[in-house]
């Protein structure tokens, strides 16, 4: 599918797939939040998650009312990841002017899967 699976019809969509990330590519569950309510929801109230959810059109995140910590990886428009850090609950993210996007995942899991700035990631949806 591409780097840009997650779109449809020029639109990105909530849903669930894969990420792909490195070389060879290591897939990692994904879920996408799209919509506005499952963007502002994101990880909250959630006491972990499998792989990764990615949150589209933002540059910025907080963790106020999470329960654990998280990676954050903050992607360019072509889903090139410009930075990542770790953020305990209760903290607010700055904002990265050039970032598009947001893959978040439970801390210490970027690095196992080799997740730094300058990677490119794809995301596959699955088909609904």
């Amino acid at each position: 599918m591409g780097e840009r699976a997650g779109k449809r019809a020029g639109k990105w969509v909530d849903g669930t797939g894969t990420l792909a990330v490195g070389a060879p590519a290591r897939e990692v569950p994904l879920e996408v939040a799209a919509s506005y309510r499952a963007r502002r929801r994101g990880l909250l109230g959630r006491d972990g998650i499998t792989g990764a959810l990615l949150i589209v059109r933002t540059n910025s995140v907080h963790t106020f009312g999470m329960r654990f910590p998280i990676d954050v990886a903050y992607l360019d428009g072509s889903l090139t990841v410009r930075s990542v850090v770790t953020m305990r609950p209760g903290r607010l993210g700055m904002i990265r002017p050039r970032g598009r996007h947001v893959l978040e995942a439970e801390a210490g899991a970027m690095a196992g899967w080799g997740l730094e700035p300058g990677v490119r990631v794809r995301v596959d949806l699955t088909g609904d």
